[in-house]
């Protein structure tokens, strides 16, 4: 059964396919910062794994954190050594900033950064690229978390990464199990559009990368990795820690509020069971439901404290109906953005006055549960009058369900949409390269204002800066290729 795509800048998934040797298929970068002393060792244990196991050719590439020792000495020395290593110079610090002017400029198809210290080892490195050769994920990155990971380091260290994951976890709903190691890939094609986002330049670059990759629906393959911490680390601890939750407060934010674009960056899934379109068979049901049921309890709590505080100086009815209109107009902002998924502004009015229509109903049957009640009883209780404000409540929520599904939020299909604009119109059939300008209040400015020289990456761009048509072909290179080496 065939399956509707969601639109998006990213075409399905598909296995590199195959090129002429001498193409770099992976480039794995280095970040540095004054690494004078670990830099040389570090390139050239990695050069030697990569040739003696990499299937596909290669390319390390240093990107050189504006170092103020001998590092970019270092650097150019092992370029002119060894064929398939470059060197990367940035003036500005920040590990997010040299990361993403490489990727940006490389012409590999898979993306890669590892730590200078090597402190993953490298056995993991072709289990963390194969997803993404294959077509299967969008982004790998190495877990020391996972249960068949082996791990050495201080219980400082454990509990700093393991509290981070937590606070991924609770703030941003992440899903991933390690954010911080120093080991992860990326499809070029995904890097593209994805980068753009990421504002961060600093060690909170990778995990908002994973966030919002995460919340755009891209596939994370995680890969148990064995991990040495290196005692002669020069991070800063407490001000990582304080910059990284500053980013997840400003992530969080952009989030809650619809500003960041992850619907242009959806990929379709192809043949999935999850995106079916099974007649009689309404879809998201199960999950609309548990949202609402949960906004909806959140909701109660908060129109009976709404209630109990208006009818100290006014009637029952008054309350009720003052309390009602504040708690609705929350309720429907809750579910617009929570259970339907419906995120930015656009349509917020419109929703709030079928919200307000909502409203009306839920008083009536409430006004009426308390008519009927004082018609009963001169002088009720006020517990009894919760009682028969929840009892009507609770019938009233059934049909708001019904209504925000079916007529406030409805689930609109392809066949209904409106007439797409330009850019949703060629979203389908761009490559894997061309990207559209968008425009977004998370992230209006340039991601970065430093003046990088990127001609020895662009291989393969055109003079205007375009990226070409093609996927850059993918074919097994043999040591005793004698071309390998030809194109450097």
């Amino acid at each position: 059964m065939r399956t509707d795509s969601s639109p998006g800048t990213l075409p399905a998934r598909e296995h590199l396919p195959a090129a002429p040797a001498g193409t770099p298929v992976l480039d794995v970068v280095i970040p540095v910062y004054n690494e004078e002393k670990d830099l040389q060792p570090c390139v050239r244990r990695l050069h030697e794994h990569l040739d003696r196991t990499f299937p596909y050719a290669f390319r390390i590439t240093i990107a050189d954190n504006a170092s103020t020792d001998t590092t970019p000495q270092v650097a150019g020395r092992l370029a002119a050594e060894i064929p398939e290593v470059t060197t990367f110079r940035l003036e500005q610090k920040g590990r997010g900033r040299a990361l993403r002017a490489v990727w940006s400029a490389s012409d590999a198809p898979v993306l890669a950064y590892m730590d200078v210290d090597l402190s993953t080892d490298l056995n993991a490195l072709l289990p963390l690229v194969a997803p993404l050769i294959s077509g299967h994920s969008d982004l790998a990155i190495g877990s020391r978390l996972a249960r068949s990971s082996r791990v050495v380091r201080g219980p400082k260290r454990e509990f700093i990464s393991r509290a981070y994951n937590l606070i991924l976890r609770g703030s941003l709903q992440a899903r991933f199990s390690d954010a911080q190691c120093g080991f992860k890939a990326i499809r070029r094609d995904v890097a593209q559009v994805l980068l753009p986002l990421v504002e961060d330049t600093g060690w909170f670059f990778d995990t908002e990368m994973l966030v919002l990759a995460e919340r755009a629906g891209l596939r994370i393959h995680e890969v148990p990795v064995d991990w040495v911490d290196d005692p002669d680390s020069t991070v800063h601890i407490v001000r990582t820690a304080t910059d990284d939750l500053k980013g997840v407060w400003r992530v969080g934010r952009a989030l809650a509020t619809g500003s960041l674009p992850l619907d242009r960056i959806a990929r379709p899934f192809g043949d999935d069971p999850r995106d079916r379109d099974i007649k009689d068979v309404p879809r998201g049901l199960a999950r609309q439901l548990v949202g609402f049921c949960v906004v909806g309890a959140l909701s109660t709590l908060f129109y009976l404290l709404l209630y109990s505080g208006f009818r100290v100086f006014s009637g029952s009815q008054t309350a009720n109906a003052l309390a009602l209109l504040v708690s609705a107009v929350a309720n429907t902002a809750a579910n617009r953005r929570l259970t339907f998924g419906v995120r930015g502004r656009g349509g917020a009015v419109r929703h709030q006055a079928q919200g307000l229509v909502v409203f009306g109903i839920g008083l009536a049957l409430t006004s009426g549960s308390l008519a009927a009640l004082n018609a009963a009883t001169s002088e009720p209780a006020h517990s009894t009058e919760l009682a028969v404000l929840v009892a009507a409540n609770l019938a009233a929520t059934v049909l708001r369900f019904l209504l925000f599904r079916a007529w406030v939020f409805p689930d609109r299909r392809e066949d209904d949409a409106p007439v797409r604009t330009p850019y949703e119109a060629t979203a389908r059939e761009a490559t894997p390269y061309e990207t559209t300008p968008y425009s977004a209040p998370y992230n209006t400015a340039p991601y970065d204002t430093a003046p990088y020289d990127t001609a020895p990456f662009r291989a393969g761009a055109a003079a205007d800066g375009t990226w070409p048509d093609a996927t850059p072909q993918l074919l097994p290179v043999r040591r005793h290729d004698s071309d390998s080496r030809d194109l450097r």
